[in-house]
């Protein structure tokens, strides 16, 4: 896979470093033939971005969060509602043309087209062998790009050295048999193990299913076999319950004789029942009458009764009003006393509300006057700490002047001292240069001593003028305080008066209301006198109520008298008439015949019940045998699956991670190592070398499957994991060993892509190693028939060694129309 163009459309590295919303790179005119090609730049140019997008996988790996395409969005990594990536890319002599947009404008898609250039120069969607033709979708974009060049995995762990990558010796060794089956060619061994593992499933479904046909039966037959048990005595209850049924058929007989006889004995007594019934009727019609009769003339009580008690609420209302009069007027004339009592201070008043008022105006104006005085004293005080300021700083501003100049002098006077003085090195003598710039500042250190004095002695002047005024105006607090007390005893007199004079008014008004109430209390008197005893009118109402009350009284007495009679001659004929029929026998009777009724209906149902457990009871052996014949047949299913089961579990094992592929991975171990080694000793020198296990030995001695990377050291003669070793040294071995894994990709599986990535592998090598990581990236290239590298570095040496380098700091600095125009690219010699 050779990346021939790339234009990023939108993506947030690239604004973010470039200040682009869209970038082109072709590679074709930038690079030519190179073999290695750095991509330079300054930290958060976008380099990572680019490196991460020059191929056609939907991952980009330095921002994904595992190995592969999963674990990664587009959708952070965007910053327009619409972005595109568009990558034009070569591999075994054809072209193809990857498209993804990404859109993020409120609903996310992601659309992804895979396009190859036909003879014409057209280009055309591709279609996969099974005819299915790329149609946008993501899940079948990754099916075109993982049928022409391999799984993801597999490529970013041979040919993509992204940021932050896993080294190998953190591989699982599961994920390594993986990406080694990958290598080794063994997808076909692994597919068919995984069918395999497929028909395990099935049969073990199956299995369960059969398992689970089996459980029902034998359920099955547990609940026949309880019925059976259930049903056991079916024989002897059917002969207990046929007894049963003639006892109780006879005792229904005799009950039903029983009713009978009491039947007629009911029929010969129902005439003198029916005379009964009638006196009864009319002695009941006649206690309801006597009754209404008596409620009538017990209604008419009430009524009257109700008149009276009427009368005396009416009187008892009369004499309430006439007692609440004379007590409110009693009242009234009271208060009105009251506030004729304080006539003479309202007099008093009157005369002394406008002294008092103007008293309160002359206090008021002195308290103003006062404030007025005491602003003066703050400000007075403000403008006093403000002057001592001033005075402070004029003084510490005079003493540096003062200081200034004592040292200019001192620097001045070394002119006599120098001992180049007379010499000719006069001019270069850097004491005498200092003097004589002393001699022309000591006129202005003078000159700002005389401001300065003359300064403070204003300042001075200033302070005694407001010391002055302070004191005259020190005492302004205590006067106001005092001119403040003054006014508000004006004041609450003031008010006390105005108070008083507005209740001249009503001290004439309570005068003539006092005359009024006398009037009235005088107009009472008579009235008062008979308010004890009753009015004419209603001495006459309460006879008239008496006499009502001793009329029905006299009726209710002769009403209760005639009923009663009546009564009596109804119950004298009743005692008369023969003893009633018990009725009661008469309904024992038939609530025996209904229970004898009820007895043999029962009887006939259970006798009719244990007839059919007997049929039932026969059913059921035959449902035995039937089901003993079914439960043989699932045994013999069962034990054909488990069989099956038995042989397919061990293909499935056989082609599995552990069998055929891991033989396979143990063939393929020596030499990747001995890629690995090569490597280490063309560029690192002899002192390294891997030897790569596939079986480690476990705490009880036995060997197990695994991958381990065990490194020798040559200097000092001892063997180590590689997890053992400083970070530079994992980095370099790890290096060796992912290139090794590309050489062997190229060489025994025929896939080459052709092109590697690498992003800043070098970070934590020394300088002398980083040139050795050079030396190894060029034998790569020679070994494995790889056309290009595209690395990513920040040492300038690494990156000055390559053939053709790509600048990003030189297109940020310019303002470009057309990218692929603007991009600045150097050639090395």
């Amino acid at each position: 896979m050779y990346p021939l163009s790339l234009t990023l459309k939108g993506f947030r590295g690239i604004r973010d470093g470039l200040g682009l919303d869209a970038l082109t790179l072709d590679l074709e005119r930038l690079v030519g033939d190179a073999q290695l090609v750095a991509l330079a730049g300054a930290n958060g140019r976008g380099k990572t971005t680019i490196l991460d997008n020059w191929h056609p996988y939907l991952t980009m790996p330095s921002r994904a969060a595992v190995a592969g395409t999963g674990g990664f969005s587009f959708y952070d990594q965007v910053c327009l509602p619409e972005a595109e990536k568009d990558l034009v890319w070569s591999h075994e002599g054809r072209r193809y043309r990857s498209q993804v947009v990404i859109r993020n404008n409120g609903r996310r898609a992601t659309e992804a087209y895979l396009f190859v250039q036909d003879a014409a120069g057209q280009w055309r969607p591709f279609q996969l062998p099974d005819g299915t033709v790329s149609d946008g979708k993501t899940g079948s974009y990754v099916r075109y790009i993982e049928h022409l060049l391999g799984s993801a995995e597999t490529f970013f762990t041979a040919a993509f050295a992204a940021q932050g990558k896993r080294q190998l010796s953190a591989y699982q060794a599961g994920e390594i048999k993986t990406l080694l089956a990958d290598l080794l060619g063994q997808e076909d061994i692994r597919n068919e193990g995984r069918k395999a593992g497929q028909v395990v499933d099935l049969l073990k479904a199956g299995l369960v299913a059969v398992r689970q046909e089996r459980a029902g039966l034998d359920a099955s037959s547990q609940r026949l076999e309880a019925e059976r048990q259930r049903l056991a005595d079916v024989p002897a209850r059917v002969e207990s319950l046929s007894r049963t049924q003639r006892e109780r058929g006879q005792s229904l007989d005799k009950a039903r004789n029983r009713l009978a006889q009491l039947q007629a004995t009911f029929d010969q007594s129902r005439g003198s029942e029916a005379r009964r019934t009638q006196l009864n009727t009319e002695r009941t019609e006649l206690i309801q009458a006597g009754r209404q009769a008596i409620e009538a003339i017990k209604a008419q009580e009430s009524s009257q009764r109700q008149r009276l008690e009427q009368l005396d609420r009416r009187i008892a209302t009369r004499k309430a009003q006439a007692a609440s009069q004379r007590q409110g007027l009693a009242r009234q004339r009271q208060q009105c006393e009251s506030t004729l009592q304080s006539e003479g201070a309202v007099r008093r008043a009157v005369s002394r509300a406008p002294l008092a008022d103007i008293l309160l105006a002359a206090r008021s104006l002195r308290v103003q006057e006062t404030r007025e005085r005491l602003s003066s004293l703050r400000q007075c005080a403000s403008q006093r700490d403000a002057a001592r300021q001033r005075l402070q700083a004029i003084e510490r501003e005079a003493g540096q002047a003062a200081f200034r100049s004592e040292d200019l002098g001192r620097r001045f006077g070394l002119t006599r001292e120098v001992p180049c003085a007379g010499t000719d090195l006069l001019g270069q003598c850097k004491l005498l240069g200092d003097a004589r710039e002393a001699q022309t500042l000591i006129p202005s250190a003078q000159g700002t001593i005389r401001r300065l004095a003359d300064e403070k002695g204003a300042a001075q002047r200033e302070l005694d003028w407001l010391n002055a005024q302070w004191q005259r105006l020190k005492d302004a607090p205590q006067e106001l305080a005092r001119a403040e007390m003054l006014e508000t005893q004006a004041r609450d007199r003031a008010v006390r008066y105005t108070r008083l004079s507005a209740r001249e008014g009503e001290i004439g008004q309570a005068r003539a209301r006092l005359a009024d109430i006398d009037r009235e209390l005088g107009t009472m008197v008579p009235i008062a006198g008979q308010a004890e005893t009753d009015t004419p009118e209603e001495q006459g109402e309460r006879r008239q109520i008496d006499v009502a009350l001793q009329a029905l009284a006299t009726q209710h007495e002769q009403q209760a008298k005639h009923y009663r009679q009546m009564l009596d001659r109804l119950d004298a004929s009743l005692a008369a008439l023969p003893p009633a029929f018990d009725s009661r026998l008469l309904a024992e009777a038939q609530n025996a015949v209904a229970t004898a009724q009820q007895d043999a209906a029962q009887a006939d149902r259970d006798h009719l019940q244990a007839v059919r457990d007997g049929e039932a009871l026969a059913a059921l052996e035959r449902q035995a045998r039937e089901l003993k014949d079914r439960q043989q047949a699932v045994a013999a299913r069962i034990a054909n699956v488990e069989t099956q089961l038995g042989n397919w579990n061990l293909l499935a094992k056989c082609l599995s991670n552990d069998g055929l592929i891991a033989l396979a991975i143990d063939d393929a171990g020596p030499t990747l190592a001995g890629f690995a080694n090569d490597l280490l000793l063309a560029c690192y020198g002899a002192r390294f070398t891997v030897s790569l296990l596939t079986q480690v030995e476990t705490k009880k001695g036995e060997q197990r499957e695994g991958f381990v990377i065990e490194v020798h050291d040559g200097e000092s003669g001892q063997s180590k994991r590689v997890e053992q070793m400083s970070g530079g040294e994992r980095v370099w071995i790890n290096e060796c060993l992912v290139r090794a894994v590309a050489l062997y990709l190229a060489q025994h599986s025929g896939r080459c892509y052709g092109t590697l990535f690498s992003d800043e592998a070098d970070g934590a090598l020394d300088p002398a190693r980083k040139r050795m990581f050079m030396a190894m990236k060029r034998e790569v290239l020679r070994l494995g028939g790889y056309a290009r590298e595209i690395f990513i570095s920040q040492t300038p040496e690494l990156t000055a060694m390559a053939d053709a380098v790509i600048d990003l700091d030189t297109l940020a600095r310019g303002a470009p129309v057309t990218m692929s125009e603007n991009v600045v690219f150097t050639t090395q010699p």
